[in-house]
């Protein structure tokens, strides 16, 4: 049974694995610093979780969840395509080069190169946020809304983590760019 406490340290060392990851980086993170970090014994951690990997992929699975689930709920389909669009990118451009956020984002990636069962986690919070946009692009009318979905996800996906090699890359840049993927079709192409 769960108690409140339990609940707490729980939170605290998500808390702490995310601020880590961020900070030090992926495999940089012990048993002993993240308990150290959340002010709990090293024994905790493992009483939490089935291992170090277990807590290291969920605190950046819920960390990425937070981040992507954060601009969909404001992003009702009624939206205007362009408007929603200005209005995700706008989102991404809180996002510093360097932020906690975006360093988790690049650190999970990495890591999910060698770890399945995290691979599989952000892939399902990739569906999510490709379902969530091709159902908003269908009801806006646009063409091919499944494919514009996938392309304008790795598109947002891909802006973040570029921008932690050229800060300069902004969404005033692209915006122009990615509004031509938001068109309406025009009768010849229905």
């Amino acid at each position: 049974m769960s108690t409140p406490k339990s609940h707490q340290v729980r939170h605290d060392l998500l808390h702490a694995a995310r601020t880590l990851i961020a900070e030090r980086g992926w495999s940089a993170v012990s048993t002993r610093t993240l308990a150290q970090r959340a002010g709990v014994g090293p024994g905790l951690v493992h009483y939490h979780f089935p291992s170090l990997n277990a807590l290291l992929n969920e605190a950046a699975l819920t960390g990425m969840a937070a981040v992507i689930d954060q601009p969909l709920t404001h992003l009702p389909p009624e939206t205007d395509p362009h408007q929603g669009l200005d209005q995700l990118l706008a989102h991404i451009d809180t996002y510093t080069p360097q932020g906690p956020d975006t360093v988790l984002f690049t650190e999970a990636y990495l890591a999910a190169t060698r770890d399945a069962e995290l691979r599989q986690g952000i892939t399902e919070l990739l569906q999510r946020l490709r379902t969530h946009l091709s159902t908003w692009l269908h009801q806006s009318g646009i063409a091919q809304p499944e494919t514009t979905a996938h392309l304008l996800a790795a598109t947002i996906d891909g802006l973040m983590l570029h921008r932690t090699l050229d800060p300069d890359l902004s969404t005033d840049k692209t915006a122009p760019v990615l509004r031509r993927l938001l068109n309406t079709p025009t009768e010849e192409e229905q």
